[in-house]
């Protein structure tokens, strides 16, 4: 028999999904598989955050959810949706979702790894934008060089540092070398058990909620053995362009090139096309609309 509502007038969307789970013994795992029964993958992440408060249904697969779930809780059509506000204005920056980086990165992740606690909160006070990337491959088929630009805006005041993360795909990476244009090489973190490296890069100076800024750094690397055979960005909130340029020495030509999409870290991809280099030995990838996910090319080498 469905279930009315008796919160009263300040009921909220939160209280209304967690009371019901309670009430019907239902844990988030089995809201996840009847969600995925009809066709509709929500992590569990997002589920303890839609029941916590901490983030709300506001896309068209989150809604379906919703809908899916009025049934399974006992409630009439609408209920849940009612509870729910106006969907926020394009331009509106969201609050930091935990949920939203693990959606891409998984669970225990190489930069997990790294960041410890910090992990779920990296970067929660900016914004991405802007991401372009060029990426050089040397004669000896290891990504040597890595160029970054990148547009930020603040979510608050008094933003200092970003914090940027490389997974390098050669397990025998040597040296790590990390410059900015202005000022004084910022400390590194470098992992080797995980290939993974790591900095907070300073701002120039606090930022103000909304304003923006330019952050360029070049990562560069020396391998003792080892090669290279792909590069990856991972993108936890909308871009409004991301630019990988991928720059192959004259000596070190793949035999087969690929463009990829995966919706998460370590998935199949969803999206994967074999593209040409042109007569200068580069590929490029620019998504014309930037979701989560990662985005990435891949390459093979001539035997």
């Amino acid at each position: 028999m469905p279930h009315t509502l008796n919160d009263g007038p300040d009921a909220t969307f939160a209280t209304v999904f967690r009371k019901a789970l309670r009430r019907r013994g239902l844990s988030l795992e089995r809201i996840r598989d009847h969600l995925q029964a009809h066709g509709i993958n929500v992590s569990l992440a997002t589920l303890s955050y839609w029941q916590s408060g901490r983030s709300q249904p506001e896309k068209a697969q989150s809604l379906r959810a919703v809908d899916a779930l009025e049934p399974l809780l006992g409630f009439p059509a609408g209920t849940l949706r009612s509870l729910l506000g106006p969907r926020r204005p394009r331009g509106w920056a969201p609050p930091h979702d935990p949920a939203a980086v693990r959606d891409v990165y998984g669970e225990n992740s190489d930069v997990e790894h790294v960041l410890g606690e910090r992990f779920p909160h990296f970067n929660s006070d900016i914004r991405h934008l802007i991401v372009h990337e060029t990426v050089t491959v040397d004669e000896r088929r290891f990504v040597a060089e890595t160029r970054v630009t990148m547009v930020v805006r603040a979510v608050r005041s008094g933003v200092r540092h970003l914090t940027v993360i490389h997974s390098l795909d050669s397990p025998e990476a040597g040296t790590i070398e990390l410059r900015v244009p202005c000022g004084p090489p910022p400390p590194v973190r470098f992992l080797p058990e995980v290939d993974c490296v790591a900095a907070d890069l300073p701002l120039g100076r606090p930022l103000a909620t909304n304003e923006t800024a330019v952050v360029e750094y070049t990562l560069r690397a020396a391998s003792a053995e080892g090669v290279s055979t792909f590069h990856e960005r991972r993108v936890i909130t909308p871009l409004r362009s991301y630019l990988l340029h991928v720059r192959f020495h004259p000596r070190a030509v793949p035999s087969n090139c690929w463009h990829l999409y995966r919706k998460q870290l370590g998935d199949a991809p969803q999206s994967r096309h074999r593209v040409a280099l042109d007569e200068f030995h580069t590929t490029h990838l620019l998504p014309t609309k930037c979701t989560p996910g990662v985005y990435g090319v891949e390459w093979e080498w001539p035997a």
